[in-house]
């Protein structure tokens, strides 16, 4: 099968694209013929050696990729038959997802609704579990004004929707005017770029300080995003986008009766049923991914490169084969 195979540490053009052999699957795993995958920032990190934690770097030759939807192509032993020819999405287990077939444990399978194509799929398997999860955990309520940074990516295009939905005023902070406009596209009240120096400001005149913020940047933004929350807020760190996270000094949050909510970690399947959630909302139309650009399989690099480069909006996908 073709797969992309990454032999060294570096920039995207090290992701090439070369025959290996068929996965075979173990007891209780299903070989799926993948149709698409998706692509993540930290995969870009791992990819150039760097990730956020260094366990997470694999052993060389790898084969990045952990979202994956296709249908399954068989089973392996003490699996159900009755999973063959069907459509589902799911995890990798952290690799093997850039190439034409992976094995996988069948209890992870989430089916795909028929409402829905693959390519929604993949794009709602981690994105929409975080951004369902995160609602809840920030305590938000309807009335509230909420800011989310990243807006316009895969997570926080979500979490604009989920907000509105929730009753929230939402404020979207994004790179750029192109991508301020997309998450005001999405119910967005005000959005600004956070690429101005002034952006801060523009946020108290618009919207006055904040109760909830999704901060999926970190850094520099992340920390002019903690001090326009009001006394008592919720502060929500969930991401990295900038290459570190938000330093959140004592006077800044206990100090000002700041709660920071990151989230209680969650098994396998809490995760799973937040995907299946994401994608039943999906079906019923309530709940929308963006999917900004996607590449062939041979193009992988491509996309890393665009990710890298801030060019992108809402998901990335590799299109490994026509979608079912």
């Amino acid at each position: 099968m073709r797969a992309v195979v990454l032999s060294e540490f570096g920039p995207p053009g090290n992701l090439a694209l070369a025959e290996v052999a068929d996965p075979e699957p173990a007891a209780g795993q299903v070989l799926i013929d993948v149709h698409v995958a998706g692509v993540t920032f930290v995969e870009t990190q791992v990819r150039s050696g760097r990730p956020p934690n260094p366990a997470m770097l694999p052993r060389l030759p790898a084969v990045l990729g952990n979202g994956v939807a296709g249908v399954v192509a068989s089973v392996g032993a003490d699996t159900d038959p009755a999973l063959a020819g069907r459509r589902f999405v799911t995890t990798t287990g952290g690799s093997g997802g850039y190439a034409e077939r992976a094995a996988v444990d069948a209890a992870g399978l989430i089916d795909v609704p028929g409402e829905l194509s693959l390519p929604v799929a993949v794009a709602l398997l981690a994105d929409g579990r975080t951004a369902l999860g995160l609602v809840p955990a920030s305590g938000l309520r309807s009335g509230e004004t909420a800011l989310v940074e990243a807006a316009a990516g895969g997570v926080g295009s979500l979490l604009v929707q989920l907000a509105r939905a929730a009753g929230a005023h939402v404020v979207a902070a994004a790179g750029g005017p192109r991508k301020a406009g997309l998450a005001r596209d999405l119910g967005a009240d005000v959005a600004v770029d956070y690429g101005d120096p002034g952006w801060a400001d523009q946020v108290l005149a618009e919207a006055g300080p904040v109760d909830v913020v999704f901060d999926g940047v970190g850094g520099p933004v992340g920390g002019t995003a903690l001090g326009l929350l009001r006394e008592g807020g919720r502060f929500c760190a969930f991401g990295m986008a900038s290459g570190s996270f938000t330093e959140l000094p004592d006077d800044q949050t206990a100090g000002r009766g700041i709660a920071v909510v990151r989230g209680a970690p969650v098994g396998p399947a809490r995760m799973r049923e937040l995907s299946a959630a994401a994608l039943a909302r999906a079906a019923a139309g309530t709940l929308r991914p963006v999917i900004g650009q996607t590449f062939p399989l041979d193009r992988a690099a491509d996309a890393h490169a665009a990710i890298a480069g801030r060019a992108t909006v809402g998901k990335t996908l590799l299109v490994v084969r026509e979608p079912a």
